[in-house]
């Protein structure tokens, strides 16, 4: 799509990753976690998270161009994921230490090459605009500049929030796989004879999440089967982590209300975490209680599992109150991220 665009110094070039290269993997790697270190003081990724975007599997929803200097090095990476329809996430990541110059010449080719696919996902989406949907920490000032002198506009901001757990809070809940209190059971997905998830919960937990996040910010439709090949391509991912709540109020049949799915959040060198990756109640079962519910059945799940904490993220600026729910269980805000988004005629 862009060839070597000028502005690059002599010797640099542009083209894609080589998934099978463990060279090119672990520099992408590298490159992730000092950008993650830079924007909020730790890093958090690894290769397996590198390998969702890069790999032969990622690829059937994914591009990727990187930026190599004279001698092969990768020294910027961009992303593109085909999320759902409208809605394409981009992730920018360009070397800390490079000079300005250089590292602005970067920013522009990987820029560039997401507009330039940006409309390529949306003309095979049928589509006459596509968003572009990146992110950005809070604080990280050259990557506002750089988003911002493109075009992109910042609209949201995020709570990246955390909660310590004790090995006693695996008695609040009398059994994370299922209990019943006050007309509404939380539940493990069910398993079937050979082990797999029921297909039939997962179909009802996609139908809550759907119906749950609906009127949220940016919220775009997602097929079933979309869903759950984005969720498997998580590292953290786990059958076991999947929850529905039903209301089974006397003389009715169970109804799902609420799903929570989480993750395993795994550290390099302490205790793994659990994550909650997605939280959604719908509005005529709100005022229950039921996200309390699932919210104890994940702490307790994390401290069976000899878990020492559990994350989650909150829209800064969502009028649920979900972050007041949060607070007063115990979560803290540990950084902030925002969302900048760009919207690109197809045409």
């Amino acid at each position: 799509m862009l060839g070597v665009p000028a502005s690059l110094p002599e010797g640099w070039n542009v083209g894609a990753p080589d998934p099978t290269d463990r060279f090119d993997v672990a520099r992408l790697t590298h490159l992730l976690r000092a950008h993650e270190r830079h924007g909020r003081g730790w890093a958090g990724s690894g290769v397996d998270d590198v390998l969702v975007e890069v790999s032969e599997h990622g690829l059937r929803t994914r591009e990727n161009v990187v930026v190599r200097d004279p001698s092969g090095e990768i020294q910027a990476w961009g992303s593109v994921h085909d999320r759902s329809v409208g809605r394409m996430l981009f992730v920018h990541v360009v070397r800390r230490d490079l000079p300005a110059g250089v590292a602005d010449a970067c920013s522009d080719v990987l820029i560039a090459w997401a507009e330039a696919q940006a409309r390529e996902v949306g003309a095979a989406r049928g589509l006459e605009t596509q968003q572009i949907d990146t992110g950005a920490f809070a604080g990280d000032e050259r990557q506002a500049r750089w988003l911002a002198g493109a075009g992109f506009e910042r609209v949201r901001t995020w709570w990246q929030m955390s909660r310590s757990v004790d090995p006693e809070e695996a008695t609040l809940v009398e059994s994370p796989e299922r209990w019943e209190a006050d007309g509404v059971v939380i539940r493990l997905v069910r398993r079937t004879g050979a082990g797999l998830p029921d297909e039939g919960d997962l179909r009802e937990a996609h139908d809550v999440l759907e119906s749950a996040f609906a009127d949220h910010f940016n919220s775009s439709e997602e097929t079933f089967e979309e869903f759950l090949h984005r969720l498997r391509e998580d590292p953290g991912h786990r059958w076991d982590h999947w929850w529905l709540a039903e209301l089974v109020d006397e003389g009715a049949e169970p109804q799902p209300v609420a799903a929570l799915i989480g993750t395993v959040s795994e550290s390099t060198g302490g205790q793994d975490g659990s994550y909650v990756a997605y939280l959604g109640v719908l509005e005529a079962a709100r005022g229950r209680g039921v996200a309390k519910r699932l919210l104890r059945t994940v702490i307790a799940d994390a401290a069976a599992r000899g878990r020492d904490r559990v994350g989650l993220e909150v829209d800064a600026d969502s009028p649920t109150g979900a972050a007041g729910l949060y607070t007063s269980m115990g979560w803290v805000t540990r950084y902030v991220t925002q969302s900048w988004h760009r919207d690109v005629p197809v045409g």
